[in-house]
């Protein structure tokens, strides 16, 4: 199977949080912003993948700040780490208040998806070609996640 890049697949959702979004507080409901974190980072598992994927976990997700009413919120996902039918993939968001242009780092997000085949079952998916030292990180850091994960969930069975 040929490699692929994760600039292959990567997405950016970029929405206008207006007044439906609120929660109590008068800021963008975290559910919200966790939902369309999934969704843009399912849409970088299924383009790497050519496959429909699934989510299997959110390994972590921290906020830093809130995301306003009347914020442009961006969100970014790509592919970070690949196994044999497992992906994660990095989903950072940002909100830019557009009139003053100042653009903050609201969270980070890794996300871990499984590809499918036309059965349902798990899929092999494309290895993932690393061309930048930073990419390379990415890729060795959520090796380390996966690893931990598999170990809970070993533990978890016992």
């Amino acid at each position: 199977m040929e490699g692929k890049r994760s600039s292959d697949s990567q997405i950016t959702l970029t929405q206008l949080m207006g007044p439906t979004n609120a929660n109590t507080l008068g800021n963008v409901h975290g559910g919200l912003i966790m939902k369309l974190c999934d969704e843009a980072g399912g849409m970088a598992a299924t383009k790497h993948a050519r496959r429909p994927a699934v989510t299997v976990t959110v390994d972590s997700m921290n906020f830093h700040s809130a995301v306003n009413i009347g914020n442009l919120m961006t969100v970014r996902a790509e592919v970070t780490w690949v196994g044999r039918t497992s992906m994660e993939t990095r989903v950072v968001v940002t909100a830019e208040n557009v009139i003053t242009g100042k653009v903050t780092h609201t969270n980070t997000a890794y996300f871990v998806y499984v590809a499918l085949d036309t059965n349902g079952r798990p899929a092999p998916v494309p290895p993932l070609i690393l061309e930048t030292d930073e990419q390379k990180a990415r890729f060795e850091r959520a090796a380390q996640r996966q690893a931990v994960r598999l170990q809970r969930r070993q533990q978890e069975n016992l």
